[in-house]
C-alpha cells in the first residue's frame, strides 16, 4: 500500500471528509463507496443520480442530485475524473487497496448499495415506464446499472431493508423496464428465438442472481410456478445453474415440484448450461440426482461433455468422462466429437484428459472421417499426437471426407512438429493427393508455410513440380498467394519449371502480376525462363491481368520490361487500356496512355473502343480523359452501329451523355444497325434526365 505514512494521510484525509459540515460527510464517504466497491467504473452521471436517491423514498427527486465538482470537493481530493471515459475513480490504487483492509471505514457497502439500486427500481418514475419502452430515449443514467447489478450486490450483503425491497419489487415484477436492461447486458435480449409470451417472473431473476434469501423467501410464499419457463424457455433452476448459484440450485432441487432435466427452447439442460459455463460444483450436484441426463444432447445435438470440452473446461470434462452413461465420441448434428472441439479450439489439456480415458477408442471417425490424431494433427498438439501414435490400431495416414490427409492439414497450418512426426512413419505417403489432386506439399506452398514446405522437400518422394488435376503447381499457389520466401525456395530447385503454364495456360508469372504480389514478380523476373509477355489460352498476358485488376505499381514494372507489348490484344481484340477503361482503373490508363504503342482508339473484335467501354459504364473522369485524346473518335460506332453515346444513354449516364453532346463530332440521333438512336434507347429504360438532354 506504499507504506505506513500513505495509510495515516488516507486516514487523516477521511478524518476530514467526516468532519465536514451538513451533507458533505454524506456524499464524501457515499461517493467513496460506489467508487470503491461498484462492479465496473461508474460514469459521472451515474454517480451523481445513486449519491441522490432517499433510501426511505418512494420518488427520485431529481433536485437532489449533486454536480460533479461538489462531489469532489467533498472527496478532498481522493477521487478524480477520467475526462476521456467519462468515469470516476480514486485517486491511486492504493487508496483502493487502503479501503479494502480497513473494513470499518465503510460499515456494510454492498448492503446498502443493494438497497439503494433497489429503492431505485421501486421508484415510482422507474415503475411507471412501460415495458416496450426504447432504452436509448430513457434520461435514467442509473437504472442500467442498478438493473445489472443489484443482484450481486444484494447476494454479498443480504439485510432484512434489502430482502424486503426485493421482495416488493419482484412479485410484481413481469414486464419491468430492468428487465430489458438484464438481457442486452447478457446477450439474450435480442435472440430470435425469444418467447416473449411467456413471463419472466421475480423467482427466475432471483435466481439469476443467486440470492439465497430472496429465492427462499419466494418459494415460501408459493405464488409461482416453481418450474415455469421464461422468454428463453429457461427455468429458475436454469438460470441458476447457468450461474453458478450452488446453494440456490440445491434449495430449487429440493423441492418435488422441480425437474432437473426440464431444456430450453434450445434443448440445453440445466445441466448442459451449468457445464457450459464451467461450474464444476453445480455440475456434482445436478449429476446426484437419478433423473438427470448426463449425455442428453441439446436441439443441435451437443452434449454436456462436447460443450464442455470446447469450453476448456478441464474440471467439467472430468466429471463427466468417467461416467458409465457419457459417450466420449458422440458427435453432434455437424458430425463434430468432444475430442474434436477441444483439438480444435487448442485445449490441450481438455485433449489430455480425454486421451487419458481409455473408453476413448483413437481410430473412431466422425461424420467427416475425421479420428482423434487428425484433430490433433490439425490442432497442432504434438504431445496428443505422440501419445495417438503410440496407441496400437492408429492409422496415420487416415484420409477425411475430402481424401486429406492427417499429414495434408497439419502442413497447411504450419504445424512443422507434427508434419516431422508423421513422416517419421513408415506407413505416411508425404505425397499422397487429396480427392482434388492436392498434396501436402502443395497446401503448405498455397498457405505460405515456409517451414513445412522445407521438411516436405527433404524427402525424396516428393515432387515439388506436381500438378493438380488442372495443371497448377506449387509454385503456382505461391505466387498466386504473394508467398516470396515459397517462391524463392521452389525456384531454388532444378525440378521446378519457373513458367509452367496450367490448363488455363496462366503461369506463376501471370498469376504473380494479376494479383500485384510485386515482389514475387521480381524474383521470378531473376529466374531463366520465364517471359513476362506470355499469354494464357485466352491471349491475356500478364499486362491485361494487371491493368483490369488496377495493380498500378505492376503494371509500371512490366511496362518497364522491354519484351512486354503494351498494346497487346487478346482473342477477344480487348488491350491492357481496354480492360482499364471498362474497369474504371483511372490511374492505369493513364500510365497506358503515357506510352506511344499504345492505340488509345483501337477496338476490339466486337468494334467497341475503350471510350465506348468507359461510357456504357458510366465511367466519367475516363470518359474525358479519353476524349482529350485527338487519336479518339467521339461518334465510332462497333460492329451493331452502337456509338459510344448510345451505349452511355441506353444505360442512364447523364453526365457521359452531357460530355459526348459537347463534341461537335457527335450525331445526337445516329442510329444503330437496328435502327435505334440514343433517344429511343433512353425511353424504352425509363432515363428521363437523358430524354430531356437529347
Amino acid at each position: 500500500m506504499g507504506g505506513l505514512g500513505l495509510g495515516d494521510a488516507y486516514g487523516a484525509t477521511i478524518e476530514r471528509i467526516m468532519a465536514q459540515g451538513g451533507d458533505k460527510p454524506r456524499l464524501g464517504m457515499g461517493a467513496l463507496m460506489w467508487i470503491s466497491h461498484a462492479e465496473r467504473p461508474l460514469r459521472t452521471d451515474e454517480l451523481c443520480h445513486a449519491l441522490a436517491i432517499e433510501l426511505d423514498s418512494e420518488d427520485f427527486n431529481p433536485d437532489n442530485v449533486p454536480s460533479m465538482s461538489t462531489l469532489v470537493g467533498c472527496c478532498q481530493g481522493l477521487i478524480t475524473v477520467d475526462e476521456e471515459a467519462s468515469t470516476v475513480r480514486l485517486i491511486h490504487f492504493t487508496l483502493q487497496e487502503y479501503i479494502s483492509t480497513s473494513p470499518d471505514i465503510l460499515s456494510s457497502p454492498h448492503s446498502i448499495m443493494a438497497e439503494t439500486c433497489l429503492t431505485y427500481l421501486n421508484s415510482e418514475q422507474v415503475k411507471a415506464i412501460p415495458a416496450d419502452c426504447s432504452l436509448k430515449t430513457l434520461n435514467m443514467p442509473f437504472l442500467k446499472y442498478c438493473s445489472l447489478y443489484w443482484g450481486v450486490h444484494a447476494k454479498r450483503q443480504l439485510s432484512d431493508c434489502s430482502k424486503s425491497l426485493a421482495l416488493q419489487l419482484l412479485q410484481k415484477y413481469d414486464g419491468h423496464i430492468s428487465i430489458k436492461y438484464l438481457f442486452q447486458g447478457t446477450g439474450y435480449l435480442y435472440l430470435p428465438w425469444r418467447n416473449t409470451s411467456l413471463p419472466f417472473s421475480g423467482l427466475h431473476w432471483a435466481s439469476f442472481f443467486g440470492v439465497v434469501g430472496v429465492v427462499a423467501a419466494l418459494i415460501k410464499m408459493g405464488c409461482y410456478d416453481i418450474d415455469a419457463r421464461d422468454y428463453f424457455g429457461h427455468t429458475p433452476l436454469a438460470w441458476a445453474s447457468r450461474n453458478g448459484h450452488e446453494e440456490v440450485v440445491k434449495i430449487l432441487l429440493e423441492r418435488g415440484d422441480v425437474n432437473p432435466n426440464k431444456d430450453d427452447d434450445l434443448g440445453r439442460t440445466p445441466l448442459f448450461l451449468a457445464t457450459y459455463h464451467g461450474h464444476e460444483e453445480v455440475v456434482k450436484v445436478l449429476l446426484g440426482r437419478d433423473e438427470v441426463k448426463p449425455d442428453q444432447p441439446s436441439t443441435w445435438g451437443q452434449t454436456p461433455l462436447s460443450r464442455a470440452a470446447e469450453c476448456g473446461h478441464e474440471g467439467v470434462v472430468k466429471i463427466l468422462i468417467g461416467r458409465e452413461d457419457v459417450n466420449p465420441h458422440r458427435p453432434d448434428d455437424l458430425g463434430t466429437t468432444p475430442f474434436a472441439y477441444a483439438a480444435q479450439r487448442g485445449h490441450k489439456e481438455v485433449v489430455k484428459i480425454l486421451l487419458g480415458y481409455q473408453g476413448v477408442d483413437p481410430d473412431n471417425a466422425d461424420t467427416w472421417d475425421t479420428t482423434l490424431l487428425w484433430h490433433a494433427a490439425a490442432g497442432g498438439d504434438v504431445g496428443a499426437a505422440e501419445i495417438l501414435l503410440g496407441r496400437e490400431g492408429t492409422d496415420p495416414d487416415k484420409s477425411d471426407h475430402d481424401g486429406r490427409t492427417m499429414l495434408s492439414h497439419a502442413a497447411s497450418k504450419g504445424h512443422e512438429g507434427i508434419v516431422k512426426i508423421l513422416l517419421s512413419r513408415q506407413e505416411v505417403n508425404p505425397s499422397k493427393p487429396d480427392n482434388y489432386g492436392k498434396t501436402p506439399l502443395l497446401y503448405a506452398t498455397w498457405y505460405g508455410q515456409e517451414g513445412a514446405v522445407r521438411i516436405l522437400l527433404g524427402r525424396e518422394e516428393v515432387n515439388p513440380d506436381h500438378l493438380t488435376p488442372w495443371g497448377r503447381t506449387p509454385l503456382s499457389y505461391a505466387a498466386e498467394y504473394g508467398h516470396e520466401k515459397v517462391v524463392k525456395i521452389l525456384l531454388g530447385l532444378k525440378e521446378v519449371t519457373p513458367d509452367k503454364p496450367d490448363d488455363q495456360g496462366k503461369t506463376p508469372f501471370s498469376y504473380a502480376a494479376e494479383y500485384g504480389h510485386e515482389e514475387v514478380v521480381k524474383i521470378l523476373l531473376g529466374s531463366k525462363g520465364v517471359t513476362p509477355d506470355k499469354p494464357d489460352y485466352r491471349g491475356r498476358t500478364p499486362l491485361s491481368y494487371a491493368a483490369k485488376y488496377s495493380r498500378e505499381e505492376m503494371v509500371k514494372i512490366l511496362l518497364g520490361l522491354k519484351e512486354v507489348t503494351p498494346d497487346k490484344p487478346d482473342d477477344q481484340g480487348r488491350t491492357p487500356l481496354s480492360y482499364a477503361a471498362g474497369y474504371e482503373r483511372e490511374e492505369v490508363v493513364k500510365i497506358l496512355l503515357r506510352r506511344k504503342e499504345v492505340t488509345p482508339d483501337k477496338p476490339d473484335n466486337q468494334g467497341r473502343t475503350p471510350l465506348s467501354h468507359a461510357a456504357g459504364y458510366g465511367h466519367q473522369e475516363l470518359v474525358k480523359i479519353l476524349l482529350g485524346r485527338k487519336e479518339v473518335t467521339p461518334d465510332k460506332p462497333d460492329n451493331q452501329g452502337k456509338t459510344p453515346l448510345l451505349y452511355a444513354a441506353g444505360y442512364g449516364h447523364q453526365e457521359v451523355v452531357k460530355m459526348l453532346l459537347e463534341r461537335k463530332e457527335v450525331t445526337p440521333h445516329r442510329p444503330d444497325h437496328q435502327g435505334k438512336t440514343p433517344l429511343m434507347c433512353a425511353v424504352r429504360r425509363g432515363h428521363k434526365k437523358v430524354i430531356a438532354l437529347l
